[in-house]
């Protein structure tokens, strides 16, 4: 166990936050139950975020820092926290998310990390391994930040159909999930498209795969296999994966009929059913 008076700042940004924390409370002259309750949480949470044995969440920064008058210091230390947090080999792919002016991806079974409710990220984290379910998840959503800039990234995903049909969480946490899609409906920086079944044989059946442009860098793909990522700058594979893509989305369905399918299954699939006296069927 991490004790307080031993924690190293340098350690880690989450070290850092709870060191950072700890020190504006003291200056306050809060303790961590005074603190907990003006920002609604126990004392005992607060004292677990200092000696970095709990995540800290948007919220809870974002209230610590109107409290105490960081200036908003916590909260942008969040980011970094979070990303601290990914798996060493995923670390790399979250920065060059972070710093894309366009992100492609291609997704050929489920739902994209970028896209997940909390709910669908849960279900999906939770086969076979459920330690730490809600700080995993936690760190997945703070990825998706990069989507509510002043200046977010141009986001284009194409989902299979398959995406809509593989029952992750149950009908309720899938209704959701496709509710969420269409949320993005209207919004020009999100673009999602569905590659039906029609389509057949496709240019992504290689395999899944993500396209990252800069202002000013080389554009990178992104490639991953159990355990590991695999990102690359080199010319012969962002030229073949580009075509790919290109494809891809002449094979995909349009922004609007895409939005359609995706009403359609969200409704008639996942949608409350009824019996034969019209009653709802549990």
């Amino acid at each position: 166990m991490t004790h307080i008076n031993t924690l190293d700042p340098g350690a880690s940004p989450l070290d850092y936050y709870g060191f950072e924390l700890r020190r504006y409370r003291e200056a306050a002259g809060l303790t961590q139950r005074q603190l907990g309750d003006i920002v609604y949480c126990t004392g005992s949470l607060v004292g677990q975020i200092e000696t970095a044995r709990k995540l800290p969440t948007l919220p809870f920064s974002e209230r610590v820092d109107i409290a105490l008058g960081t200036g908003g210091a916590l909260s942008r230390l969040h980011e970094l926290v979070m990303r601290s947090q990914l798996p060493a080999w995923f670390q790399q792919v979250a920065e060059l998310e972070a710093r894309a002016i366009e992100i492609c991806s291609f997704q050929d079974h489920m739902v994209l990390g970028l896209l997940q409710t909390r709910a669908y990220a849960r279900a999906v984290f939770g086969v076979l391994d459920d330690t730490d379910l809600d700080d995993r998840t936690e760190v997945r959503l703070a990825r998706q930040r990069i989507l509510e800039k002043p200046e977010p990234p141009v986001f284009w995903a194409i989902l299979s159909e398959a995406a809509l049909f593989l029952e992750i969480g149950g009908r309720e946490t899938m209704r959701e999930q496709l509710a969420h899609l269409l949320s993005f409906e209207n919004n020009p920086r999100v673009n999602i498209q569905v590659l039906p079944f029609s389509a057949g044989a496709h240019a992504g059946l290689t395999g899944s795969f993500d396209l990252y442009r800069f202002a000013s860098d080389p554009t990178i793909v992104y490639t991953e296999s159990y355990g590991s990522g695999h990102p690359t700058a080199n010319p012969d594979t962002v030229k073949d994966c580009s075509l790919r893509y290109d494809h891809l989305q002449a094979a995909a369905l349009s922004l609007k009929d895409s939005a359609e399918l995706i009403r359609r299954v969200m409704e008639e699939r996942y949608g409350e059913q009824h019996g034969s006296g019209g009653d709802p069927v549990a």
